[in-house]
């Protein structure tokens, strides 16, 4: 896509947690337990931009920070630090409460059997954000209501029941509506099919691209499925153990990798030989992911590069490059 100008400005966004201690561990500490008060660092000094109108999809094994990073853009959760902005003004105020700006960034989590009451009807679910926020008086809510269940492939009957009477797919459609109706300008979205069937995972991806056609949405897209992300994504960002170590054009990063991890994690996906029903053997990745609790120094991948060097124990590389950017000391080229 032609260059277009920075809607979302993510600026060296670290996110760590820290386990409360209650008062029950503190009494348990005194008679002699231990407190286990070790910080996970999810997200470590991660900057890029999404730019307006684009989906950037954002790819990672399980426990790399992906879930996490889309919720400080949506401003669930406040970056421990950096900053997270949309149209220069930031996502989360001071002493972590959102701004009105949040209400420009919405999110469908992975799993919509968790993400609605099912104790509220759907046109309350629906109803409830816009009028919160003044977006729609209560005699027009029904009306409005309505239009966004339509928007995503929903009958306006849909409004009057409850969650357990709509299959997977269909209270997807729901969640979407209901971020929809907030009338947002990015909308993070993790893991939305993940939990579907292969089926229902490709009605909901053109759903996904029919309303950015028609919206003019701008997304991050959230997932491990790499062959979603390459259909539905501008530019992808490859993420590890916290970090962004590849960003680039999809079609460049799939078809040239330059991050060690990016080529180990293509290659790890199972292809069909031409002609034949034989699976190509994959290579699935040596090592373990390493854990958030202890982060190994330098380049995080290196205890499971296949081309490390001294200086990659040591040294953290940067993210470089304007068009395709990578994060390694000795970046791949062509053909390698």
């Amino acid at each position: 896509m032609s260059e277009t100008r920075a809607l979302v400005e993510i600026d060296s966004v670290s996110k760590r947690f820290t386990p409360s201690v209650s008062l029950g561990e503190r009494v348990a500490a005194w008679l002699g337990s231990p407190i286990d008060t070790r910080t996970v660092h999810a997200v470590d000094a991660v900057s890029f931009d999404i730019r307006n109108g684009e989906v950037l999809g954002l790819v990672g094994e399980s426990g790399c920070g992906k879930s996490t990073l889309g919720r400080v853009i949506a401003g669930i959760h406040p970056p421990s630090n950096g900053s997270a902005m949309i149209d220069g003004l930031a996502v989360m105020g001071s002493g972590s409460k959102p701004l009105k700006t949040t209400t420009r960034i919405q999110m469908v989590f992975q799993d919509p059997f968790a993400s609605l009451d099912p104790r509220v009807r759907i046109g309350e679910t629906i109803s409830e954000g816009p009028l919160a926020h003044h977006l729609v008086s209560k005699v027009d809510a029904r009306a409005y209501v309505t239009r966004w269940l339509l928007a995503v492939g929903l009958p306006a009957e849909a409004a009057d029941r409850f969650p357990h009477q709509f299959s997977g797919g269909q209270r997807q459609r729901v969640a979407i509506a209901r971020a929809l109706a907030m009338q947002p300008d990015v909308l993070v979205c993790d893991e939305p099919v993940a939990s579907l069937d292969v089926s229902i995972q490709a009605q909901i991806i053109n759903l996904f691209l029919k309303l950015r056609r028609e919206l003019g949405l701008t997304m991050l897209f959230i997932s491990h499925d790499l062959g979603v992300v390459r259909h539905i994504s501008d530019r992808v960002a490859i993420m590890y153990l916290g970090r962004i170590v590849e960003l680039g054009p999809t079609p460049a990063i799939f078809a040239n990798p330059r991050h060690p991890y990016t080529r180990a994690l293509l290659d790890s996906v199972p292809k069909l030989v031409t002609g034949s029903d034989e699976l190509v053997t994959f290579k699935p990745i040596q090592g373990e992911l390493p854990s958030p609790l202890s982060p190994p120094s330098g380049c995080h991948f290196h205890l499971r590069c296949p081309f490390v060097q001294a200086r990659c124990s040591t040294e953290p590389p940067q993210l470089d490059g304007r068009h395709h950017a990578v994060s390694c000391h000795f970046p791949l080229s062509d053909g390698e």
